[in-house]
């Protein structure tokens, strides 16, 4: 018989020796002889419960007498069976459960922080008309593919200080994440320098109507203002995030958000400002976080004794490691864009019912990807101090709750569906659109959970090549479906639920399979610091 994992405090699924009792336990547990004479099946089960409980990495207790008849097997049990001990488990309080949750809990306010940003934007500006709602989609749309762009600067912090943090330098740790600091800030201020002369021709190119890309271009060529701020959020939140701490990026996300709001309020209707209002209180809420990023990062340095000037070779290091993890999320963007192109040309209505519809979703994704966050810190760490099985229980938990949490966002999301196009628009013409949109939507949030969890265990090993390859597979296989839509599909509320059945399921599907595959497999885990 193999050898099982050890309960969930001796490793969380790591393969020990067998013991030497093992292999008579196993063949011999239910033989007669192995029961002393006088003592029931039941009392001699109990007396054997310390020998025999740790054989099972789920902690079941044993049958009263286990029997050829009926072997320790999960492939003997029914299917309806292993459902319902699948579904026990996953609501069974587990050993990880409390450094997941540590994690992920506050992981959720700093990952909708951009999010909410732009349904704050979405909300106000909505009530000013479609064509301003119209062309916050477009200008979002090239605004979120240039900050998703630079995501890796998080991405590629978090598993890098992790992994030292596991194998104990906590100082090279912290110097790691300045340098990822200093290369957002160079990458910032290049791309805003870009950003601000090529605004209306970026959102020219998705051949909106002249009045919705008058304003995308407004709001565009304010916003790329705040674009070296979100990279440095973005830096110092995965520096953060490698060091176990996700409370304070919740702090900093809640402190923009709610100055974002004020100031929207502000400049939109106090001072009339309209769309361009929006993109202003926008940009200064985002600097506001970086000083409250810049004194957290200092004090850390400080007290580990790491230096704040930049490392050419850590800088560089930094931008190679970044470089597969960008071409993973070109393919992400992509994808998003061909769908915005695809609802631009159903029309105008259209496209502004999918930029709420794209807004709840970047809402919602964010939130599930809490799991991944804490996922991609952990198993950073895991692998730094060479625990695989330690890893291997973290995949396997944070999928559990990626799918419970994914179901429960989704029905929230269809039971909701006639009354949250009102909470975005006046616009008669665009909350009709919404319904069936938004109930697609919502069966695809359980989906979306799995894949979120898998995305940040692979980033947090470090499996970015593989996540840039199967990216362009993933793109590969949406472009028929987008292309579809375009061509078969009908104007109005069909064409818009088609349209986030492509994206949203096929897509996604897409996704869930090239990440499950690998998953499933080990050659991701590598241990070490670097």
């Amino acid at each position: 018989m193999p050898a099982r994992s050890a309960p969930g405090r001796a490793g969380f699924g790591n393969p020990l020796p067998p013991r030497p009792c093992e292999p008579a336990l196993a063949a011999r547990a239910g033989s007669p002889r192995l029961r002393p004479r006088g003592r029931s099946a039941k009392t001699f089960a109990g007396s054997r419960r310390d020998d025999l409980d740790w054989l099972d990495h789920r902690r079941v207790r044993l049958r009263p007498r286990l029997s050829p008849s009926r072997p320790w097997s999960k492939r003997s049990r029914p299917r309806a069976a292993r459902q319902l001990v699948w579904s026990i488990t996953i609501l069974r309080p587990q050993p990880i459960d409390r450094e997941i949750l540590r994690l992920a809990v506050p992981a959720v306010g700093a990952l909708i922080a951009e999010p909410m940003f732009l349904l704050a934007d979405s909300a106000m500006v909505g009530h000013l008309g479609t064509v301003p709602l119209a062309g916050l989609g477009l200008a979002s749309a090239v605004l979120q593919t240039v900050i998703g762009l630079m995501v890796f600067l998080a991405y590629s912090t978090t598993p890098a200080v992790a992994r030292w943090l596991g194998a104990g330098d906590r100082g090279r740790a912290v110097s790691v994440g300045i340098d990822g600091l200093w290369l957002a800030l160079g990458l910032g201020v290049l791309l805003a320098a870009a950003g601000w002369f090529t605004a209306p021709a970026l959102v020219g190119a998705f051949g909106a109507e002249p009045a919705v890309t008058d304003a995308a271009a407004r709001y565009l060529g304010l916003s790329m203002l705040g674009l070296p701020a979100m990279l440095l959020v973005f830096a110092a939140t995965g520096l953060l995030r490698g060091l176990q701490d996700t409370r304070t990026p919740l702090w900093v996300a809640g402190l923009g958000f709610s100055a974002n709001i004020l100031l929207n309020l502000w400049f939109i209707y106090g001072l009339g400002l309209g769309i361009v209002g929006s993109a202003l209180g926008t940009v200064v809420a985002q600097w506001s976080m970086v000083g409250v990023y810049l004194v957290v990062v200092v004090r850390h340095a400080r007290r580990e004794g790491a230096g704040l000037r930049p490392h050419r070779a850590g800088v560089l290091r930094g931008a190679s490691s970044g470089g597969w993890l960008f071409l993973r999320t070109v393919s992400l963007r992509a994808a998003m864009l061909l769908a915005v192109f695809v609802a631009t040309n159903l029309g105008s209505p259209e496209l502004a019912a999918f930029q709420i519809a794209m807004t709840l979703f970047a809402t919602l994704a964010f939130a599930l990807d809490a799991l991944a966050i804490a996922a991609q810190a952990l198993v950073g760490r895991g692998l730094g101090a060479g625990d695989l099985a330690g890893v291997r229980a973290v995949l396997r938990r944070c999928l559990e709750w990626g799918v419970l949490s994914g179901a429960v966002l989704g029905l929230i999301v269809i039971a909701a569906n006639g009354v949250l196009g009102a909470l975005f628009t006046n616009a008669a013409e665009v909350k009709t659109l919404l319904p069936a949109t938004l109930v697609v939507l919502g069966l695809s949030v359980p989906l979306g959970g799995v894949v979120f969890v898998l995305d940040g265990v692979l980033i947090g090993a470090g499996d970015a090549r593989y996540l840039a390859v199967t990216g362009v597979v993933n793109l590969a296989a949406f472009v028929p479906l987008a292309v579809g839509v375009l061509v078969w599909a009908p104007s109005g509320a069909a064409g818009l639920a088609w349209l986030m059945a492509a994206f949203a399921l096929g897509y996604l599907g897409a996704r869930a399979v090239t990440l499950g595959l690998r998953a499933r497999a080990s050659n991701w885990m590598v241990v070490g610091a670097h």
